[in-house]
C-alpha cells in the first residue's frame, strides 16, 4: 500500500543542501535555517563548511555538516548516514552543487568534459537516488529538489558543456518523476531553473576563453532562486522557472530555433564578455574546492530582486483572479467606455427596461392584442434597423472576427505551451491584445 505525500512545513523539515558553501546553496542553507528548519550542509571544502556552519549555529540554529563530493556515490552516501544519526532522517534534499566551462567544445578536453558530467549530472543522480530511497519509507514523504538552468532550454555558445549536463539533469529529473508517480511513491521531485544569477559561477568556472565572463541581464539575486527553492519543499511543483529574460529566450528558442540560433551565435558571447574587468584566471573548482571563502553574491551593478514568473508558478490561484480581473476590465471598458452614441450597455438595459414599453389602460384582451401590436412593432422597427445596417455590420464583425481568430490561436498555441512554466502573464497579454482588437474595429463601426 502506497503511502500519501505530506510535505511538512518548512520549520518542522530537516533539509540536506549540497553545494552549500557558493551561491545558490549558501542563500539556500541561510535562508532555510533562519526559518527554522534543521540544516544539514554538504560541499567539498570543510574550512567553509565549519565557518557556515559556526555562523548559523551562532544565530540559534540547528545545523551540522560533511564534507563529501557529491560525484562520489559512497562518500555522499556517507553523508546522509550522519545527517540520519544526527536528525532522524531528512524531509528534504536539494540537489545544488554545479561546475562550469566557458569555451568552445572543441576546445574543451574530454576529461574536463566528463569532470563537469561528474559533478552536475551525476551528482544530482546520487543524491536523487539517496533521498528517494530514504523518502519512500519515511512517513509522509517528502521532497527531492533539483536545481537545473534555462540553459537545458535554450542553449548558447561557450556554454555548450554547461548546457548539454542540465539538459541530462532535466531529462532525468523528469523520467525519474514519472517512475515515482507510478510506483505512487510519496516523494515530490522538484526541478527548479534559474536564469542569469548574481553569484560567483563564473569565477569559480573554468575559463578557457582568455577574457573576463559575466552574466548577461537581467540578473537576479540569489536569494530570489533560494525562495523559490524552499517554497518547493513544502509544495509539490513539478518544474518552475526563476527568471522572465530566461523564460523569454527560452520561449524564443522553442518557437523560432532556425532563427534563434543564428541570433545566438552572432550575440551571445559578445553579451557574456565583461568589458569592465581584467581576465583574471581564478582558481576554478572543477576539480578541486575553491578557496575564496563564503560568498552568495557577486554583486553585479543591477541585480533584480523579484521574479515575477516564479511567483506566478508558485501561487496559480492568485494568478487566475488577477487574469480574471483584468478579463473584466478589458470587458467593461468595451462596454461602457464607447465614445459615440450609446454604449452597448446603456442600449441593452434600455431594450430589457420594461418600463419604457407603452402599456395603455385597457380592458385584459385589448391591452393583450395591443401589447402583442406594440411588440410586432418594435420587431418590425429593429429588423428594419439591422437590414439597415446589417451589411456594414456584417463587413466589420467578419473582419473583426478575422483578426481575433487569428490573435486567440496565437495566444492560445502560447498559453498552452507555456502557461505551466509561469507564461500565464503573456497568455493574458495576448488575451487582452485580442480584446483590444475587437473594440477597436466594433468603435470604428458604432461611428
Amino acid at each position: 500500500m502506497s503511502a500519501k505525500l505530506r510535505l511538512k512545513p518548512l520549520k518542522d523539515q530537516a533539509i540536506v543542501i549540497t553545494g552549500a558553501t557558493s551561491g545558490v546553496g549558501l542563500s539556500t542553507a541561510r535562508r532555510a535555517a533562519r526559518a527554522g528548519a534543521c540544516v544539514f550542509l554538504i560541499a567539498r571544502g570543510e574550512q567553509d563548511l565549519k565557518t557556515l556552519c559556526e555562523e548559523l549555529q551562532a544565530e540559534g540554529a540547528r545545523v551540522a555538516w560533511a564534507a563529501a563530493d557529491v560525484a562520489d556515490f559512497d562518500a555522499l552516501s556517507e553523508a546522509a548516514d550522519k545527517c540520519r544519526r544526527l536528525f532522524g532522517g531528512f524531509d528534504t534534499w536539494v540537489n545544488n552543487a554545479g561546475v562550469s566551462i566557458f569555451g568552445p567544445i572543441r576546445e574543451t578536453t574530454l576529461e574536463d568534459q566528463r569532470r563537469l558530467f561528474e559533478t552536475n549530472y551525476w551528482g544530482v543522480v546520487n543524491g536523487s537516488l539517496i533521498a528517494v530511497e530514504h523518502l519512500r519509507g519515511r512517513p509522509g514523504g517528502g521532497a527531492v529538489i533539483n536545481v537545473g538552468s534555462i540553459l537545458s532550454d535554450a542553449p548558447i555558445p561557450l556554454q555548450g558543456i554547461f548546457a548539454a549536463s542540465k539538459h541530462a539533469v532535466k531529462g532525468f529529473t523528469n523520467s525519474l518523476r514519472i517512475e515515482l508517480l507510478r510506483e505512487k511513491a510519496p516523494v515530490s521531485l522538484s526541478l527548479v531553473k534559474p536564469a542569469a544569477i548574481d553569484t560567483p559561477y563564473n569565477r569559480h568556472a573554468r575559463n578557457l576563453t582568455g577574457q573576463a565572463v559575466q552574466n548577461p541581464q537581467p540578473v537576479y539575486g540569489t536569494h530570489v532562486v533560494a525562495d523559490t527553492v524552499l517554497y518547493c519543499a513544502s509544495h509539490p511543483i513539478r518544474e518552475i522557472t526563476v527568471g522572465g529574460g530566461g523564460r523569454l529566450i527560452a520561449s524564443f528558442y522553442s518557437a523560432l530555433p532556425g532563427l534563434a540560433e543564428p541570433i545566438f551565435a552572432r550575440f551571445a558571447p559578445s553579451m557574456m564578455r565583461d568589458k569592465t574587468h581584467d581576465y583574471h584566471p581564478w582558481d576554478d573548482g572543477l576539480y578541486d574546492p575553491t578557496n575564496d571563502g563564503l560568498a552568495d553574491e557577486l554583486h553585479y551593478p543591477v541585480v533584480r530582486r523579484f521574479s515575477t514568473l516564479a511567483e506566478v508558478r508558485k501561487h496559480p490561484g492568485i494568478a487566475g483572479a488577477v487574469v480574471a480581473l483584468l478579463v473584466a476590465v478589458g470587458v467593461g471598458y468595451v462596454l461602457l467606455n464607447q465614445k459615440s452614441g450609446p454604449t452597448r450597455f446603456e442600449r441593452w438595459k434600455a431594450q430589457a427596461d420594461p418600463r419604457r414599453w407603452r402599456m395603455p389602460s385597457v380592458p385584459a384582451m385589448s391591452w393583450l392584442s395591443r401589447f402583442r401590436s406594440d411588440g410586432d412593432g418594435r420587431l418590425e422597427a429593429l429588423q428594419a434597423e439591422l437590414d439597415r445596417y446589417g451589411g456594414r455590420a456584417r463587413r466589420g464583425l467578419e473582419d473583426a472576427g478575422g483578426r481575433a481568430r487569428r490573435y486567440a490561436s496565437h495566444a492560445g498555441d502560447y498559453a498552452q505551451d507555456h502557461a505551466k512554466e509561469g507564461g500565464a502573464v503573456a497568455a493574458t497579454l495576448a488575451l487582452l491584445g485580442v480584446l483590444a482588437a475587437v473594440a477597436l474595429k466594433a468603435r470604428q463601426n458604432d461611428a
